[in-house]
């Protein structure tokens, strides 16, 4: 893990966050920017950049981190109305941050791929 990794520190507790929801997988938190009115981080415990990183052992690790998703949809009021499930890779995919991570996107109408917009009708 690189020492920076701003998600292994919130794991370890060294920047404060206020997780979600943790199991013996992954944790949840809250975007610090979010681009909908709700907009969450689905995190892997371990720390991989990319999915090119990613081993068999990791499918237990997938499973509960869209388990998490489902969960706190369901959780955040969005599951009746729908969400949106995202994962970036790399610098030209939108990752900004090198430690795998799901986006869990509601709460109003999402537009285009990969870009929410207000609903126009």
């Amino acid at each position: 893990m690189p020492e920076d990794c701003v998600f292994c520190m919130i794991r370890d507790g060294e920047i404060p966050s206020d997780i979600l929801h943790r199991d013996q997988y992954c944790f949840v938190i809250r975007d610090i920017n979010p681009v909908a009115p709700t907009h969450l981080l689905v995190i892997p415990l371990e720390h991989f950049e990319y999915l090119a990183e990613l081993v068999s052992d990791f499918d237990q690790t997938v499973a509960a981190m869209l388990s998490a998703a489902r969960d706190m949809a369901s959780a955040e009021g969005v599951s009746g109305s729908g969400y949106r499930l995202m994962l970036n890779q790399g610098r030209d995919g939108g990752q900004e941050v090198p430690h795998i991570h799901l986006h869990v996107m509601g709460g109003r109408h999402l537009g285009g791929f990969g870009i929410p917009s207000e609903r126009t009708s």
